[in-house]
């Protein structure tokens, strides 16, 4: 892919994420999502790519933009997957809490799994973690060999989970070998991508999240040479027939980073939309808006950190301000 579709693929996630936090705390996340749906559909008809949508916002006739198997881009250039969450946190945003971003991930078409949405059981962690993470382990045997790995005390490592009566287990795992654990309400991609990043303060991502964020999480951790086995979660048989269909069988087979992103040429891109330790949110003043955002190749492992200013009447392509009674 051109890297010169990084940039433009950061302009994708800036509008989604400008037009997303204006509705931060405001208790609609229904609207705070549409919002970010609308802008990054509108951004993504302005860039030179023949796209298609593997990871959106449901199928056809769930959503009416950004649905599985929509055409995107300008239709110019080579065919290439396009997963997106133009806001991963809705309730965050609702709520004015942290670690809400704009995600998106690009790569040649047929290289990214087309992941059913439904749950997906996660380990993820940096380079170090190759080899050694084993999803059918005990998480604490995980916690373990990821602190021999790195070379550092068990104590010195810290493990992100989903808060969810479903991870008690997982959780009482990782306490039992003096791990430190960071609880978070929503959205694991950012942790996930944090997991593989130097000086994050994140280790592992453990636990159960869904399947669209973990593929879009295991671009991230190609860029950035990290390492995440997975499997498919399914709560009824409906969901293990849909996944089926989608090419995943057996269903509850494990699935490597070389099945979540094929080959070595996946884009991450995701803006900040809420203040998070990843990325800064959205920032409003009088005459101007502030964004910060990350962008990543695996062709090449760059990471650029991106902060940019967007002057307000330039940005009338975004769409107008919420009603101040919403």
């Amino acid at each position: 892919m051109d890297r010169e579709l990084a940039l433009e693929m950061v302009r994708v996630t800036e509008a989604a994420a400008i037009l997303a936090g204006r509705w931060m705390g405001r208790g609609d996340k229904i609207a705070a999502d549409q919002a970010a749906v609308d802008a990054m559909r509108r951004m993504l008809d302005t860039v030179a790519i023949a796209g298609t949508v593997v990871i959106g916002e449901g199928e056809m006739d769930e959503a009416p933009m950004l649905y599985i198997g929509e055409r995107v881009g300008s239709g110019e250039g080579d065919p290439v997957d396009v997963a997106v969450d133009p806001l991963e946190g809705t309730n965050l945003v609702a709520q004015g809490r942290p670690g809400a971003i704009a995600v998106m991930a690009l790569a040649p078409s047929g290289h990214l799994l087309h992941a059913p949405d439904m749950y997906m059981d996660k380990l993820v962690a940096g380079p170090a973690g190759r080899g050694v993470l084993d999803l059918d382990a005990p998480i604490g045997e995980n916690v373990l060999a990821l602190a021999r790995a790195q070379d550092r005390p068990v104590e010195d490592i810290t493990v992100v989970v989903l808060d969810r009566p479903r991870h008690a287990d997982l959780i009482a795992g990782v306490r039992k070998v003096g791990a430190r654990i960071q609880l978070i309400s929503d959205g694991d991609v950012s942790p996930a991508v944090a997991a593989c990043l130097p000086g994050a303060g994140v280790d592992l991502l453990a636990g159960i999240g869904g399947a669209p964020e973990g593929v879009l999480a295991a671009a991230a951790v190609r860029c950035l040479g990290g390492t995440m086995v997975a499997r498919l979660y399914p709560e009824e048989a409906a969901e293990a027939e849909r996944a089926r269909a989608m090419g995943i069988d057996p269903v509850d087979r494990l699935l490597t980073l070389d099945d979540l992103v094929r080959g070595n040429d996946a884009l991450f891109v995701a803006t900040g939309i809420t203040d998070g330790e990843l990325l800064k949110g959205v920032r409003y003043r009088a005459d101007a808006v502030a964004t910060h955002s990350v962008v990543m190749r695996s062709l090449t492992g760059t990471v650029r950190f991106v902060e940019a200013e967007h002057r307000l009447e330039r940005k009338a392509q975004f769409g107008k301000r919420p009603p101040a009674d919403q």
